[in-house]
């Protein structure tokens, strides 16, 4: 399965998320700059976080209106698996990929910390490889990860399965509506999270909860245990 991760001024976790990328698919990730107006044959695109045009206007409205940004969406419209991780969820998010808005933290205050997550649909492409209600940890790094969406859209996206990670034991760190942590377009294949899991995927991050969203929207099956 082959990867791609789009590069923008200002994000800082692109090295991470590559580095996570080669050692769980056994391949160097190809990146996409944001003047690029095509993607290469991909299976994934990954939008890193950070702070992309210094967050400037709102967090990820610029970086949305990229021409890289087009070339994700002609993919995303094609099927091909896309996440959006921190800025990369607020840039989906201002793309009009993702419904809903990403706002200030509830407490005004940027945030570093672990947290629990709860896998609320284990049934997705990216999430096939975690048990339904399986309790994550996650480390969070953002300013404005308060996710609001409308009543009617809440209801819509609650309704279809489309919550499928969602804050837990009451850590969550920014007042998101009903402790929503990460959601998926109407079609499945395209995911936003606040969370990074690509900081928690071997024993040198101190666990590996984060590992099987990655395995998962790889297509790489979930180690089996030994036998007895």
């Amino acid at each position: 399965m082959k990867s791609a991760v789009v590069v923008l001024p200002g994000l800082n976790r692109d090295r991470d998320m590559i580095a996570a990328l080669t050692k769980i698919s056994g391949k160097v990730p190809v990146t996409v700059w944001q003047t690029d107006t095509e993607i290469p044959d991909v299976d994934l695109v990954v939008i890193p976080g950070g702070f992309s045009y210094g967050d400037y206007l709102r967090c990820g409205a610029i970086a949305a209106r990229m021409p890289v940004m087009r070339a994700v969406a002609e993919k995303a419209e094609k099927g091909v698996q896309v996440i959006g991780v921190c800025n990369g969820f607020q840039i989906l998010v201002e793309a009009g990929m993702l419904p809903g808005a990403l706002m200030r933290n509830d407490h005004l205050k940027f945030v570093c910390r672990e947290v629990k997550l709860r896998v609320e649909n284990a049934n997705t492409s990216f999430t096939r490889n975690y048990a339904p209600g399986q309790i994550i940890r996650a480390p969070v790094a953002h300013h404005d990860g308060n996710y609001f969406a409308d009543p009617e859209t809440l209801a819509r996206i609650e309704g279809e399965g489309r919550v499928l990670f969602r804050y837990a034991e009451n850590t969550n760190p920014n007042g998101s509506i009903n402790d929503i942590a990460g959601i998926v377009n109407d079609r499945g294949n395209v995911l936003g999270l606040m969370p990074h899991p690509e900081n928690l995927i071997e024993a040198a991050h101190g666990g590996s909860d984060g590992r099987p969203l990655f395995e998962s929207a790889l297509g790489i099956a979930a180690p089996q245990p030994e036998p007895a």
